[in-house]
């Protein structure tokens, strides 16, 4: 039996313990490193500075699919996401060029989420003859063995990341995707919510797991708005924030230096993706598309996300160069 805990941002941290501060990836863990002078980057090695990025694009097409969404990307370069086929949604990841289809056992659909440093997954399944909430959470590991993702207390879950250790963030929630929808983490045989922030999910997290990043819904505004977090948990701070005159900002990802990157709408309500670092809001937007959605970001600062050009969606691959 898993052992459930609801709990604030402030008990995080006691729960997690000191361990969760040491670096689990070597040099690529930076979080306490100070800025350095702006420097060209080279493959697989972690940021050095925290000047203003710019990136070179590539796109990513599963062959044959109607639309493709890379989702998330670890240090290796290895990138994880979903694409729609013959009326179907269907996981993938592509490692060395190679891409690979991921289907549940028995589902009629599957997207794949996070991917972790040896190459585990998590993601989704559902099935059409449940309720539209019915997301079910699964871990598949490199040898194509698949294992059912629970939050106990509850119907459904999204798990969103893999962290190197083995912790799963994402979100739970019962019949709605709002109300009931709180984000969470599963650390072994434990687990714990967000109880405190309403209609969460825990995105993204730097792989020490010290900072997690999400997304909520604001009630306290009108309209109500998604507005994006991020918790310091050898701080137990918690911090919201939007990208500056958005009408929404929803954070997916966060590397080790603290680099965050997501989605923002704009007062004309067109969709951006975007990486906030210690220089401020950098949007990310793929050359001629009419929307760009970042989703996930790597130790090096490389994003993968979504690009819409005449309504088909697309996936892309952003290798920063500064």
């Amino acid at each position: 039996m898993m052992r459930h805990q609801s709990w604030s941002v402030m008990q995080w941290w006691a729960a997690i313990g000191t361990a969760a501060v040491v670096c689990l990836i070597g040099t690529a863990c930076a979080d306490a490193t100070a800025p350095g002078p702006a420097s060209t980057l080279v493959p697989s090695a972690p940021s050095m500075d925290r000047q203003t990025p710019t990136f070179e694009y590539e796109t990513i097409d599963v062959p044959g699919a109607a639309s493709t969404s890379p989702q998330g990307i670890n240090a290796n370069g290895d990138i994880s996401g979903g694409y729609t086929a013959g009326g179907r949604t269907h996981g993938f990841i592509r490692q060395n060029g190679i891409i690979t289809p991921i289907d549940f056992p028995t589902a009629d659909n599957t997207d794949t989420r996070g991917i972790g440093p040896d190459g585990t997954v998590v993601g989704t399944y559902w099935n059409v003859s449940e309720e539209a909430a019915a997301f079910h959470g699964y871990r598949r590991t490199p040898d194509g063995t698949f294992h059912r993702v629970h939050y106990e207390g509850h119907l459904y879950e999204i798990p969103q990341r893999i962290l190197p250790d083995g912790t799963i963030l994402g979100c739970r929630h019962d019949h709605d995707l709002m109300g009931s929808m709180r984000g969470i983490t599963i650390r072994g045989d434990e687990t714990s919510e967000a109880t405190d922030i309403f209609a969460s999910m825990n995105n993204g997290a730097s792989p020490s797991g010290r900072l997690i990043a999400g997304l909520y819904t604001n009630m306290m505004v009108t309209p109500n708005r998604t507005e994006s977090y991020v918790i310091d948990l050898a701080s137990g701070e918690t911090t919201m924030f939007i990208v500056p005159g958005s009408v929404s900002t929803s954070a997916w990802d966060v590397n080790p230096r603290g680099d965050i990157v997501g989605v923002f709408r704009d007062a004309a309500l067109a969709f951006h993706g975007f990486v906030r670092t210690d220089a401020g809001f950098t949007p990310i937007d793929f050359p001629g598309a009419t929307a760009t959605r970042a989703f996930g970001v790597n130790a090096r600062g490389d994003v993968v996300g979504t690009y819409v050009v005449g309504g088909v969606t697309h996936g892309f691959h952003a290798t920063r160069v500064r």
